[in-house]
C-alpha cells in the first residue's frame, strides 16, 4: 500500500512539475512585453517616432521574446505633440498551451498608457 502512495506521489509532483512548465513561462514572457511595451512608450512620447516606426519596434521586441503576434495586432495611438502628448500602445494575443487531455488558450493583453510632461 505504501508503495501505491509513493508512486501515486510522485506522480503528482511530476504533474505539477509539468503544468508549470508549460504555463508559467507564456506569463513571465508576458511580463517581459509587458516591461517593453511600457519603456517604448516612455521613452519614444518624446522622440518624433511616429505610430509605425513605434509599432515596428514593439513587434521586434515580441519576436525576441518569442510571443506569438503579428504586426497588425499591436496597436499604437499618439496624440498631441511631441513631449507633452500621449502615447498608447495596446498588444492583445492569445498563447496556445497544449497539456494532454486539456488544451487551452491563454489570453493576454500587454498595454501601456504614457503621457508626456513638457
Amino acid at each position: 500500500m505504501s508503495t501505491i502512495k509513493l508512486f501515486l506521489g510522485l506522480f503528482l509532483i511530476a504533474a505539477a512539475v509539468f503544468v508549470g512548465a508549460k504555463i508559467i513561462p507564456p506569463y513571465f514572457e508576458n511580463y517581459q512585453f509587458k516591461d517593453a511595451i511600457k519603456n517604448e512608450a516612455t521613452l519614444d512620447t518624446y522622440t518624433s517616432k511616429n505610430e509605425n516606426d513605434i509599432r515596428i519596434a514593439v513587434f521586434r521586441k515580441a519576436q525576441d521574446l518569442d510571443i506569438p503576434i503579428t504586426e497588425e495586432q499591436i496597436h499604437v495611438q499618439r496624440q498631441g505633440m511631441q513631449g507633452s502628448g500621449i502615447i498608447i500602445i495596446r498588444a492583445p494575443y492569445i498563447v496556445h498551451v497544449d497539456l494532454p487531455g486539456y488544451p487551452m488558450d491563454l489570453h493576454f493583453e500587454a498595454s501601456t498608457e504614457n503621457r508626456g510632461v513638457l
